[in-house]
């Protein structure tokens, strides 16, 4: 699987970063995401999908590849 992220996109609610610190993060200037791990480990896939939906921005997307 493999994470993609638009920090243009992002308004920076924060919510990706609060549910998965190991993928996620956010920048120190304007709070945007920041992508960590751009292919986690399967034991992420759950909480990935989670951190999608719950994106207000749609700033995230997880493909299978």
């Amino acid at each position: 699987m493999r994470v993609t992220v638009s920090p243009e996109a992002c308004c920076g609610s924060g919510q990706c970063a609060l549910r998965l610190p190991e993928v996620f993060d956010q920048s120190d200037v304007d709070g945007t995401v920041v992508l960590l791990v751009e292919r986690p480990a399967g034991q992420f896939r759950a909480a990935l999908r989670e951190a999608v939906l719950t994106c207000p921005s749609g700033a995230i997307e997880v493909s299978e590849d």
